[in-house]
């Protein structure tokens, strides 16, 4: 099952719309029912493929499969909290999103808030099937459904990450332009959930203007993070090195400390706070070293434990667990890493796992499941992985034939996007992950976790 949104419904600002593409059910030829049918196999990244193969899309390991496609590519998005409630396990599912656009123009861009409705289950038991003969008017009741309102934003987004404060959901961007914004989401939520609103919006061509902006970074950056444990506070980093925090006052408005933090010596890539000590956050860079601060210590000497060379090149993205002492990181080396932060000094991880082949774009624990994460990589791939699987000792030796070596720990390889940058857990429903590429969004949960 496909979905679609229609550029024409992005580009004109009008509500996006998920159009159903189906997939090609057309009936085989008498030659093609007399060939001897070939079994299917899984197919491993870096597996040859003999001629005749081709590698095709296995419904069976996904519980729910989507995809969505917008008109420019948006590169960096987050996931909104709802009050639809947690721990959310029944059909069909509603998620809600707020992304940004690279577009060509810089002032064609825009900041989308997305409302992704009527996700069904595509991996239908028996039960499911045999009820399912009157198909042709419940396929159409089950088309997925597609609500946005956009935001004018100047310059491409570089990242967007959101957060609540109160009763109100807002969201800050990285404009390509050097400037950080915080919007106000409230108002295209109210769009995307009300047909009335959304057609007042669209008419009046409604946009929002930032509840605050700050320039002091005078370069442009990707990192950015919002903390869990102080509503309103922010991290922000850019390409010169230098970080800011970003104080919620009253208002509705922000402090930022004009003392940048920095002890890196290059490009600050990623930022985490962590979830359970308020003035406590990490980052990585290109200088190969991830840092651990302490946001009460003057910004000059607030660099409190450092791993100099992290990864063999860039590193890209951290990852801070919720439960557990530990931050996954992802480089360009391909490489992912596991650090236990009692052991963080030392400079040695306590886990490496080289199975992407290009640098990693993305890396995030799941929210319950505290020994599973995801990632992605530049090499079309997100995979999932559990660090409470380990090798068995009494498996079979391998084949002959040369193969690539799997992990224990790599649970799932999902494929089928091009150029991946970014992937989040849906913290509300168990098991769904978003991900988004220059091909368009995919929503899937798979039957491993």
């Amino acid at each position: 099952m496909r979905v679609k949104m229609s550029d024409e419904g992005m580009g004109s600002g009008e509500d996006g719309e998920m159009e159903y593409v189906p997939v090609d059910e057309d009936e085989p030829d008498e030659e093609e029912m007399t060939e001897e049918k070939s079994e299917p196999k899984a197919y491993l990244p870096g597996t040859q493929l003999d001629d005749g193969e081709e590698l095709v899309h296995d419904e069976s390991a996904y519980v729910m499969y989507h995809q969505a496609h917008t008109g420019a590519p948006c590169l960096s998005f987050d996931i909104l909290q709802d009050s639809l409630g947690d721990s959310r396990e029944d059909f069909p599912m509603t998620a809600y999103i707020v992304c940004g656009t690279q577009a060509e123009r810089s002032h064609a861009n825009h900041v989308i808030v997305m409302k992704m409705s009527n996700l069904h289950k595509t991996n239908k038991d028996e039960e499911d099937n045999d009820a399912g003969s009157e198909s042709d008017s419940e396929d159409e009741d089950e088309k997925p459904e597609l609500e946005a309102a956009m935001i004018k934003h100047n310059g491409g987004v570089n990242r967007v990450r959101a957060t609540t404060v109160g009763d109100k959901s807002i969201a800050a961007s990285w404009s390509e332009m050097g400037k950080v914004h915080i919007w106000d989401l409230s108002r295209p939520l109210s769009a995307v959930n009300d047909s009335s609103v959304m057609s007042i919006y669209t008419r009046n061509q409604e946009s929002p203007p930032p509840l605050y902006t700050f320039g002091g970074h005078q370069v442009e950056g990707f990192a950015m993070d919002w903390s869990s444990t102080e509503p309103g506070k922010l991290a922000t980093g850019d390409c010169n090195k230098n970080i800011h925090i970003w104080t919620p006052k009253e208002g509705g408005t922000w402090h930022v400390d004009q003392r940048p933090y920095t002890a890196h010596t290059a490009s600050v890539e990623d930022i985490q706070w962590s979830p359970n000590e308020p003035n406590v956050f990490a980052s990585c860079s290109v200088d190969r070293s991830i840092r651990i601060w302490d946001a009460r210590a003057a910004p000059s000497k607030a660099c409190m434990l450092t791993t100099e060379s992290a990864h063999e090149r860039d590193v890209n993205v951290i990852s801070w667990n919720r439960k557990e002492p530990f931050i996954v990181s992802g480089g360009d080396d391909g490489i992912l890493k596991i650090w236990d932060l009692r052991q963080f000094q030392n400079g040695k991880s306590v886990a490496l796992f080289k199975h992407h082949t290009a640098p990693i774009t993305s890396v995030e624990w799941h929210q319950a499941d505290f020994s599973v994460f995801a990632a992605s990589g530049s090499d079309d791939q997100i995979t999932l992985w559990d660090l409470a699987v380990e090798r068995d000792s009494e498996a079979p030796g391998g084949s002959k034939m040369e193969e690539p070596e799997v992990p224990p720990q790599l649970l799932f390889i999902h494929m089928g996007q091009t150029d991946i940058k970014e992937l989040h857990w849906h913290p509300q429903i168990p098991g769904l992950i978003l991900s988004t590429a220059h091909s368009g969004f995919n929503i899937f949960k798979t039957i491993s976790v």
